[in-house]
């Protein structure tokens, strides 16, 4: 089988960072719970903590540029390590704060931490393999990711009935065991990945034309594509506020519902991903990011024509469909696009795109599902999500986006 020979030919590299993303995944807690804890632990207003994820998204999006040059300029493992350490040392002094401020501070700091992690991961995963193994590669981490979250917001919500600190002492030490993980391997393999880098590095500041080297903006393939990226999350974020809403205050669906989905969800992605992207690895750029952006404005765009339960889990498969052909997609036609000694910023810009989508789309789908109803909104997503196919429709081939080195 074609997902079994793909495996096999997977670097040992990639199968740690696999490890360490299940390890660092299995034991995230705080994030989907930090509302909660803020709100019944500590007392703060709905809206005190809903600003408190507010900040969390302000730190992504500071986060993905800065992650994106550190990686070039250090090496994408250095990174990851950095933020995996980092991230959950930070998360160990949670509760020992109690004022407001203090904590939006550490948040922000957290998130800058934490979310630096994504843009390396992916430039990392970009320097391993080569453009026929990436898709395969992303749908192995994504089932590292899929697989741990599985486990950790389950376990957590046990926790949180026992001890709030529980949670931030294990989603932290989880993420130090992870970064030191890869801190083992990385001392084992530094000196070879440094100077390839180093010589990669030198060899396109000569050879590479002053486009390449200069502001990103340049790259007009990578601003329109990111332009669809963030259309595409604005729709696919709306998984986190305005579909809840929808299904439990508009359906009078039970939340336990709207928890089987994400199980829905988890399940295709853990069983179908690798095999599926492993059979269109061949496909060329311009296909599968269209495809998959049809799918997801389609899955969001049905919920204006469901009433229950059946119905939204098959609008759920349809755009988990679309989640698993695009998003391997999408880091595949970066890292082709990104001159060698560039991923990491390419990556940090691509990442910028979904961090801003991340931030602006939840409020901005409560608020449209608010004012103009259930039928307006999830239209406007069939409507932007056909948009950015559109958009994705511009991207190059397979064969018309080749790797620079």
């Amino acid at each position: 089988m074609t997902v079994l020979n793909d495996l096999k030919r997977m670097p040992r590299e990639i199968w740690i960072q696999s490890l360490a993303i299940l390890i660092n995944r299995a034991g995230t807690m705080v994030l989907p719970f930090l509302v909660i804890y803020l709100t019944k632990g500590l007392g703060f207003s709905a809206r005190s903590a809903g600003f408190a994820i507010t900040v969390y998204g302000i730190g992504s999006v500071v986060a993905s540029p800065l992650a994106g040059r550190l990686s070039d300029r250090l090496g994408p493992m250095t990174v990851l390590i950095t933020s995996l350490i980092t991230s959950g040392c930070l998360l160990l002094i949670f509760p020992l704060l109690s004022q407001y401020w203090a904590i939006l501070a550490l948040t922000l700091t957290w998130a800058v931490a934490s979310e630096t992690f994504r843009p390396a991961s992916m430039a990392n995963i970009s320097d391993l393999v080569g453009p026929d193994l990436r898709k395969p590669a992303v749908a192995l981490i994504r089932l590292a990711v899929n697989l741990g979250m599985s486990i950790g917001p389950a376990v957590g919500g046990v926790l949180v009935l026992i001890s709030f600190s529980s949670i931030f002492w294990i989603d932290g030490l989880t993420s130090i065991l992870a970064g030191i993980l890869l801190l083992i391997v990385w001392f084992k393999t530094r000196p070879l990945d440094h100077h390839s880098r180093h010589h990669i590095t030198l060899a396109s500041q000569y050879s590479l034309s002053p486009a390449e080297n200069g502001s990103i903006l340049k790259d007009t393939r990578l601003v329109v594509f990111c332009i669809g990226a963030f259309l595409l999350g604005a729709v696919f974020f709306q998984h986190e506020a305005a579909m809840p809403l929808f299904l439990v205050r508009d359906l009078k669906l039970a939340e336990s519902t709207y928890g089987f989905l994400f199980t829905v969800n988890t399940l295709i992605i853990v069983f179908v991903e690798l095999p599926l992207n492993s059979a269109m690895a061949n496909w060329s750029h311009r296909q599968s990011l269209v495809l998959g952006g049809v799918l997801c404005g389609l899955g969001f765009g049905s919920l204006a024509f469901v009433n229950g339960t059946l119905g939204v889990v098959a609008t759920v498969v349809i755009w988990t469909f679309g989640e698993m052909i695009l998003f391997p997609s999408m880091v595949a036609y970066v890292a082709d696009l990104a001159p060698a000694h560039r991923r990491g910023e390419y990556m940090g810009f691509y990442n910028l795109a979904f961090s801003l989508a991340f931030m602006l789309a939840p409020w901005a789908g409560t608020e449209l599902l608010d004012r103009a109803g259930a039928t307006t909104l999830w239209g406007t997503c069939l409507v932007v999500g056909l948009l950015a196919a559109a958009i994705f429709s511009m991207a190059g081939s397979t064969e018309e986006v080749k790797e620079r080195i």
